[in-house]
């Protein structure tokens, strides 16, 4: 039973290419909630700005988080050269 999923969760089969343009590479992906809450001011600026730049929600949270995750890298890689420099 490693593969049943717990009563009362839906998740959401995506196809293969949708997969890939959220950086899965599995053929198979399966969407699970992530779930925390925001202010209201938040959720509809963060709404907003998905609507003006026709994307959706879910979007913009993965480009937003592969940025910070691409910044964070380049800072790190800045912080080991400072390093060395400095030893």
């Amino acid at each position: 039973m490693a593969n049943a999923s717990r009563p009362g969760t839906k998740h959401k089969s995506v196809s293969p290419a949708e997969a890939m343009a959220h950086g899965n590479k599995s053929e198979s992906a399966t969407l699970a909630p992530l779930n925390f809450k925001v202010t209201k001011a938040f959720r509809r600026e963060f709404k907003t700005y998905a609507s003006q730049h026709d994307m959706k929600m879910v979007e913009l949270l993965h480009e937003g988080f592969r940025l910070v995750k691409e910044h964070d890298a380049d800072s790190a890689e800045t912080d080991h050269r400072t390093n060395l420099v400095n030893t």
